[in-house]
């Protein structure tokens, strides 16, 4: 199964215990009708967990899909539950949700608006394009790069496929024109194949578990972040 995960900062660094006490109380109800049916959701984080410098937990939220049954629109809920953690990483609180990027987006605001009172407190985390290319160099065997801000007239991005791409003469070629965006490599250190965007957007396409995922992300993605 594909993991994946999008590291936020914090932009005020508070103590861990602070927002724990304050996730236990968070809780927001919402009224909604869909297909004339009326449903209440409900966002809540649970299975807290604090030490020195690890705040984990699960964010779970409701939502309502439709299906078509025999002609008819029939509204199911349901609920998503996406793992989290907030980690201290040298002098920055760092927030990974470990979900797709739409959803974890969406989590990290609702976070912002829990802790702070205000959106605009947990942003995106960004890796600068010189270090993105340095983490492609050092690992093994790319797979895929994506190429944006390019010079080219009428181009937006450009992409490689294929093994061995750092060696290749359109690769350099390419490193004229834009940065590096998005890079799939097998980790040298893990052996996971794994891509990483600027953005700091991790998926994992190598079978492994939650906890060696996070382990991952801590130990490879946090030191790339500028």
């Amino acid at each position: 199964m594909v993991l994946a995960a999008k590291v936020f900062l914090v932009r005020e660094k508070t103590e861990l215990g602070v927002l724990a006490e304050k996730l236990k109380t968070f809780r927001v109800e919402q009224e909604t009708r869909v297909e004339e049916v009326d449903f209440s959701l409900v966002s809540e984080a649970k299975d807290l967990s604090v030490s020195r410098s690890i705040l984990e937990g699960t964010f779970a939220f409701d939502d309502v899909f439709v299906v078509k049954h025999r002609g008819k629109a029939v509204p199911i809920p349901r609920t998503y539950e996406a793992p989290f953690s907030f980690e201290v990483f040298g002098e920055r609180l760092f927030l990974t949700i470990y979900e797709k990027k739409a959803r974890a987006n969406n989590i990290a605001n609702e976070m912002s608006k829990a802790l702070f009172m205000s959106l605009g407190e947990v942003v995106e985390a960004r890796i600068k394009p010189e270090t993105l290319k340095k983490f492609h160099e050092d690992n093994l065997e790319a797979k895929i790069l994506f190429f944006d801000g390019i010079d080219l007239p009428n181009i937006s991005k450009l992409s490689l496929y294929g093994e061995g791409l750092g060696t290749t003469s359109l690769y350099s070629d390419y490193l004229t024109h834009g940065q590096i965006w998005y890079a799939v490599v097998r980790s040298r250190k893990y052996g996971y194949v794994v891509g990483v965007t600027r953005n700091c957007v991790v998926t994992c396409f190598s079978k492994t578990d939650i906890s060696e995922f996070k382990s991952y992300v801590r130990n490879e993605v946090f030191p790339l972040i500028g």
